[in-house]
């Protein structure tokens, strides 16, 4: 007949329209977000990478950190040693490969402790009114106020000898390190989470699920919390990028782990006399700490916009 319409043509109606009207979930569209930040997904690709890299480099690369060869110190790159080596003539690849797992151990586990220090002190401020948040943000705006490398470089000074002795060399200086960056680090998480749930606690959904009985501890899990993770994360980002320079540093200064555990900071400090004569002993390490912090600062920028419900993308 002239006005009916073909039964394929029916049919697939029905299945296109469902494929339209399809709901699209939170992860899915952050990820849709995130992928159209190219920065960023390129810098995915590049710490990847690198973390690939010095996972499983000792059994691509199986060298002994520590070997030495005086007949080979100084050498520039070659087939042999692709990254050259240093003044004891060890492979700096290695070293590099194996520094790597330290320098970014220090800074995710860095991140974790600055990371659930600021979301509990931010949580209880948030939630607090009066004189506990007014206590909390004075806390918090003392430790900003403090001036960071000195005390670190303090801290260290004071007690790398006592938890080396309790945990071992290399234990020991791992510990200290990340409880000392991690615990210089929560003040911007702290505000930021503040904020969050000073915004939140006001929200209509947050109203609701209190008037039907919610105790403060699942108003707080169970629905502000999820809310405000987007920021903090997008921060936890930037904190690991500031842990592993601030290891770097540590290292550079030789207040880090000791000279037979190379980290990238230490391999920059043994090569800071050698610049004129290998500078390739300083520049890879310096590459690797460079491509690394600022791989995850793209990725923070691109998890900003993925996590931002306000940006149209």
């Amino acid at each position: 007949m002239a006005g009916s319409t073909p039964a394929s043509l029916s049919a697939e109606a029905p299945a296109s329209a469902s494929r339209a009207t399809k709901p699209v979930t939170p992860a899915a569209e952050a990820w849709r977000r995130f992928r159209k930040h190219k920065l960023a997904v390129a810098s995915l690709f590049i710490l990847g990478a690198l973390v690939f890299l010095v996972l499983a480099g000792p059994w691509l690369w199986a060298v002994p950190i520590n070997e030495i060869d005086f007949t080979a110190k100084l050498k520039p790159p070659s087939g042999e040693h692709p990254f050259g080596t240093d003044d004891l003539g060890q492979d700096v690849l290695a070293r590099i490969i194996y520094g790597g797992r330290i320098s970014l151990a220090v800074g995710l586990a860095a991140m974790v402790v600055a990371v659930l220090v600021g979301v509990v002190i931010g949580a209880l401020a948030g939630m607090s009114s009066g004189r506990v948040d007014a206590v909390l943000m004075w806390i918090t705006d003392l430790f900003l106020s403090l001036p960071q490398l000195p005390l670190l470089l303090l801290v260290i000074y004071l007690f790398r000898d006592a938890l080396k002795s309790a945990f071992g060399p290399e234990g020991g200086v791992f510990i200290l390190i990340v409880l000392v960056i991690g615990g210089l680090r929560w003040m911007p998480v702290a505000r930021l989470v503040r904020a969050q749930f000073l915004s939140l606690r006001e929200k209509e959904f947050v109203e609701a699920a209190r008037a039907l009985g919610a105790s403060r501890v699942r108003l707080v899990v169970m629905h502000i919390l999820p809310n405000a993770m987007g920021p903090v994360i997008v921060a936890g980002t930037i904190d690991v990028a500031a842990a592993i320079i601030a290891e770097s540093t540590l290292s550079f200064l030789g207040l880090g782990f000791p000279p037979d555990i190379p980290t990238w900071g230490r391999v920059l400090f043994d090569a800071k006399d050698y610049l004129d004569i290998a500078p390739h002993w300083a520049i890879f390490p310096g590459m690797m700490i460079f491509l690394t912090v600022l791989s995850i600062n793209f990725i923070g920028d691109g998890l900003r916009d993925a996590l931002d419900p306000r940006r149209v993308v």
